[in-house]
């Protein structure tokens, strides 16, 4: 197999073995706190929110550390090692214990009735393990240098040492940019934008399903709009996704109207939100709240919301991604490190705090970062343009 063979190849398994495990789990974040909470009546007692809290103030304080990990033990056994975390998160559901289901949200971070959640939980368990063998099929490019007649294995030994220094010297490295770059102008304004997608990203992955599985007004069908709001949040997600990163490269207005159009869809889904549901269904006991909305509670417009969120979500992450590709190229792990750090972080406090806001508070807060996140993103892209209109590298440090 030729090395663009061996490329596309791997690139084709990363692609479905992430498809198979984030399916499994990301579908399993959605309904979490809905699961947990009817368990809520039996002996078990725990919170889909702070669940996902721990997982995501983990991930935060794992992001500092994982690039030196992989240079230790290579990327593939990495994510096969991440992908069986992800694996046990999800079978703890089959037969949830409070112990456990806690203990595995933390390995997270480092890496209906009774028959029809043990069911649906062993098929997604299921998914996510067959995403993580998938890891095995990944081929090690060929190596640059071959041993030749004139090489002696002590040669190559020095070289395999080398080589090791080499990864941990560029592990310590990026550990070091990292807190050089978090101190820059640019990094502390994204880093508004990027607190905002993490507070959004905790409301459509996990407390939008909620609500919505919580209000008594959408009749017997509540459970089952949970999953249909998930497709249509994911159905935004790929066609913005798929239209804003096409765009993008042939973009001559900059990525500010994307950002722009992403504020936009997101505060009219805000507020429809508002209008719709009932300001207790974050928090609602286990039988669900009959509390009125400020009209009256329709499935068509919480699943129209669930579109305009996804969409959203793409606006901002398309763009937040690209502007970080561009002004750290040289510096892309550190940057994105802090990226994921920033998101990860503001998740777990916005789960931790959707144990106790009333709905109306959390999206009050949402618009809020939302609007200085994207004025503080319009600022680093004036500035960016104004570099480039210029002829002018942009560089920071």
């Amino acid at each position: 197999m030729s090395p663009e063979s061996k490329k596309l190849f791997n690139i084709i398994i990363l692609g479905v073995a992430f498809m198979f495990m984030f399916t499994a789990f990301q579908t399993c974040g959605n309904v979490a706190q809905t699961v947990i909470r009817s368990l809520n009546r039996t002996d078990f007692h725990g919170s889909g929110y702070t669940s996902m809290a721990i997982i995501y103030g983990v991930f935060s304080a794992s992001n500092l550390i994982t690039p030196s990990v992989v240079a230790i033990v290579g990327p593939q056994l990495s994510m096969f090692a991440s992908g069986l975390f992800y694996s046990m998160y999800i079978a703890v559901f089959i037969q949830p214990f409070p112990w456990s289901f806690y203990t595995a949200s933390v390995f997270i971070g480092i890496a209906a009735a009774e028959s029809d959640r043990r069911t649906v939980f062993i098929a997604l368990t299921v998914i996510s393990l067959v995403g993580t063998v998938l890891f095995f099929l990944i081929r090690k490019p060929d190596s640059e240098n071959v041993l030749g007649e004139d090489e002696s294995s002590d040669d190559q030994d020095m070289e395999v040492n080398e080589s090791a220094q080499n990864n941990l010297t560029k592990a310590v490295d990026a550990f070091k940019k990292s807190f050089k770059l978090c101190v820059t102008k640019e990094m502390l304004l994204l880093s508004i934008t990027t607190a905002y997608t993490g507070l959004e990203l905790t409301f459509f992955s996990g407390v939008y399903g909620t609500c919505i599985g919580a209000t008594n007004k959408f009749g017997a069908e509540e459970k089952s709009l949970i999953g249909l709001s998930g497709i249509f949040i994911g159905i935004g997600e790929i066609l913005g996704g798929s239209l804003f990163g096409l765009l993008s490269k042939n973009n001559r207005f900059g990525r500010n109207p994307v950002v722009l159009l992403g504020i936009l869809v997101h505060f009219i889904a805000f507020y429809l939100i508002f209008l719709n549901m009932p300001g207790d269904a974050p928090i609602a006991p286990v039988k669900g709240t009959d509390s009125s909305a400020y009209i009256k509670s329709s499935k068509e417009v919480a699943i129209l919301c669930s579109f305009l969120l996804g969409l959203g979500d793409s606006c901002f992450n398309t763009q937040l991604l690209s502007i970080l590709g561009f002004l750290y190229s040289e510096d892309s792990a550190p940057a994105f490190a802090i990226f994921k750090f920033v998101q990860s972080i503001c998740a777990a406090v916005a789960f931790f705090y959707s144990n106790y806001l009333l709905l109306h508070w959390q999206l009050l807060l949402m618009v809020i970062f939302g609007f200085f996140g994207t004025i503080s993103f319009f600022t680093v892209e004036w500035e960016a343009a104004a570099f480039v209109a210029r002829g002018s590298d942009y560089r920071s440090i």
